[in-house]
C-alpha cells in the first residue's frame, strides 16, 4: 500500500513538472539581459537599488541614494512597494503588473523586458527583498536575479516561485508609455495609463493609450 502511494506521488510530481515545461516550450531556452544596470546593496529591502536599475533601463540617470528621500525612507519602508510604483509614474513611466505565474514573467524577459519582483529571502528569519529578474535557463530550470549584493544570483524555478509567492507574487514591468509588453492586457494597460494621468502625467498617459491603437 505504501509503495503504491509513493508511486502515485511520483507520477503526480513528474506530471506537474511536465505541465510547467509545456507552458514554457514556446520560450527561448536561455535568456540573459546583460545590459540591465545593477546597484549593489541590501538597505531598505534593496528597493531603491532595484528601482534605480529599472529607471536606468529606461535611460534615466539615477542612483539609489537619490531615491531615498522621494521614497520617504526609512520612515515609510512599510509602504515601499506602493511608493516605488508611484515614483516610477512620476517619472512618466508605466507600471504594468504581471500575472502571478512564472511563465508570465519569463515571457517578458524573453522579449527583453526585465521584471521587478519581490521575494522572501532567508531560511530561518525570512524578510522581503526586491530584485530584478533578468534571465533564465529553461534546461537548468533556473532564474537569474539582480538581488542584494549579487549581480547574478541563480535560483531554481521551484525555490524562486515559492519565495516569490510567499511575498505576495508581486511582479511589475516599468516601461516607457509607447513600449508595450508582450501579450499586453489592454484593460490593465489602460489602468496603468489612468494611474499616470492622476499623477499629472497626462502627456505620457495619452501616449500609452495611442500605443494600443
Amino acid at each position: 500500500m505504501r509503495l503504491w502511494l509513493l508511486a502515485a506521488l511520483a507520477v503526480t510530481v513528474v506530471g506537474c513538472a511536465s505541465v510547467d515545461q509545456a507552458q514554457m516550450r514556446h520560450l527561448p531556452e536561455r535568456v540573459e539581459l546583460n545590459g540591465v544596470p545593477f546597484f549593489r546593496g541590501n538597505a531598505h529591502q534593496s528597493g531603491p537599488q532595484v528601482l534605480a536599475s529599472m529607471l536606468g533601463e529606461q535611460r534615466i540617470r539615477i542612483t539609489p541614494g537619490l531615491l531615498t528621500t522621494p521614497l520617504k525612507l526609512p520612515e515609510a519602508e512599510a509602504s515601499l512597494q506602493s511608493n516605488m510604483e508611484q515614483l516610477a509614474g512620476q517619472y512618466g513611466l508605466m507600471v504594468y503588473r504581471l500575472d502571478p505565474a512564472l511563465t508570465a514573467l519569463l515571457t517578458q524577459v524573453a522579449a527583453g523586458h526585465p521584471v521587478m519582483v519581490r521575494f522572501m529571502e532567508g531560511r530561518v528569519w525570512s524578510e522581503p527583498r526586491y530584485a530584478v529578474l533578468a534571465g533564465y535557463d529553461r534546461n537548468k530550470q533556473t532564474v537569474l536575479l539582480r538581488a542584494g549584493m549579487d549581480r547574478r544570483r541563480v535560483m531554481d524555478f521551484s525555490k524562486f516561485e515559492s519565495s516569490w509567492k510567499d511575498a505576495g507574487s508581486w511582479a511589475v514591468l516599468i516601461l516607457a508609455p509607447d513600449q508595450l509588453p508582450v501579450n499586453v492586457d489592454k484593460e490593465r494597460w489602460l489602468k496603468a495609463a489612468n494611474d499616470l494621468s492622476r499623477l499629472g502625467q497626462e502627456q505620457a498617459a495619452s501616449k500609452a493609450i495611442k500605443a494600443l491603437q
